[in-house]
């Protein structure tokens, strides 16, 4: 019989996870292959160059731009200040001088005798790369960055918005199907990552960003708070870089929809731990799922049950639909007919037959849904 393939979330409750911590540039790593690192630690470091501005001296005093370095009070490599004087004409009688002055602090990068124009760059802008979870260097990439290796808890999300946080996770509802609302939200979850149900609207959001939360996970959000959350229109971008003082991991996708069971129960378990997320999704070409990642002690919770990347369809294979009007709906594998079937488009393509949570059966192109792997 052909094997059926299809791409899949992953949903582990321990699993040896690789998370690769790199530079945007060349830089400094600072730990060494078979250290421990806390989530919280720096892993690398490097210096991007600051922003640069013109100042175009010539204009500014009136004079040729091939006599520019006769008039600098400063020269290529200096420190200067803001609004501090950089070139200068003598004037007449000491008089009625034209002057030019530095429009930011920084360092004069250059005089140019062609256009008369002076370059001063800002100071350089730190970057920091940290280990975002709790475990070992396994690989160091010189001056670019490191491998962390960790054993734990991995669930991939279906959307997400916010950069990597860490925090100690908190399930604020009794059930996958309750919404996490504001009155859920207390001053005490100041830098934790709360774990609700079915839906989180706008107003909670505001709510967990004003009491400090670090992290919402959630089954479904709407596109209209979304919208409110962000300002704009998200589309297909790639999200992830964020500045909303929040990071949002939603599991099973848009409208209000009950985290799944399997979801909910297993972060249940893992209520108060440290826990990494990461919203960062691109959904087109290369894709890039949301994470929730718990360190765990090596097989504390039993033996290593770490996800394929097979995806291949079995009967029984848990599956979630990607595709409208049963989109984030979870279900089964029932059947998986060998025989093409024609859609209302009249494209022939394969199919396979999914139980539905609910005991209804559906038959949907193989294309429309994607493995829960557990």
């Amino acid at each position: 019989m052909a094997h059926a393939y299809t791409p899949g979330l992953k949903v582990a409750a321990s699993i040896t996870i690789r998370n690769e911590r790199r530079l945007p540039l060349e830089g400094e790593v600072i730990v060494q292959a078979g250290d421990k690192v806390e989530a919280e630690d720096i892993v690398a470091q490097a210096d991007l160059p600051g922003n640069v501005q013109l100042v175009n001296v010539a204009n500014l005093l009136s004079i040729p731009p091939g006599d520019v370095r006769d008039y600098m009070l400063k020269k290529e490599g200096d420190a200067v200040a803001k609004d501090e004087l950089i070139a200068t004409t003598k004037g007449i009688f000491g008089l009625f001088k034209s002057q030019a002055r530095a429009p930011i602090e920084g360092t004069l990068e250059s005089i140019s005798d062609v256009t008369g124009q002076v370059i001063i760059r800002e100071a350089p802008i730190p970057v920091d790369v940290k280990g975002y979870v709790d475990g070992s260097v396994v690989e160091v990439m010189s001056n670019e960055g490191v491998v962390v290796e960790t054993y734990g808890t991995y669930i991939q999300g279906i959307f997400g918005v916010g950069e990597e946080t860490v925090g100690t996770l908190e399930v604020v509802v009794n059930a996958p199907d309750a919404p996490l609302t504001a009155d859920l939200i207390q001053p005490t979850h100041r830098d934790k990552i709360l774990v609700g149900g079915s839906i989180v609207r706008n107003d909670a959001i505001q709510e967990a960003i004003r009491r400090g939360v670090k992290g919402l996970i959630i089954g479904g959000i709407d596109e209209r708070d979304l919208h409110d959350l962000l300002g704009y229109e998200l589309g297909v971008a790639i999200t992830g870089s964020e500045e909303i003082g929040i990071t949002l991991v939603i599991t099973e996708g848009f409208g209000e929809i009950s985290m799944a069971s399997r979801t909910f129960n297993l972060l249940k378990e893992r209520e108060g731990m440290k826990t990494s997320i990461n919203g960062a999704t691109q959904i087109r070409a290369g894709v890039v799922r949301p994470e929730i990642i718990i360190p765990l002690q090596p097989h504390a919770h039993g033996e290593d049950t770490e996800a394929t990347d097979s995806g291949e369809l079995h009967i029984g294979t848990p599956i979630r639909i990607i595709r409208e009007p049963y989109f984030g709906k979870l279900g089964q594998v029932s059947a998986l007919p060998i025989e093409l079937q024609q859609l209302e488009t009249e494209a022939m393509v394969r199919v396979l037959e999914v139980e539905m949570e609910d005991g209804s059966h559906i038959t949907l192109p193989r294309a429309n849904v994607e493995i829960i792997e557990v």
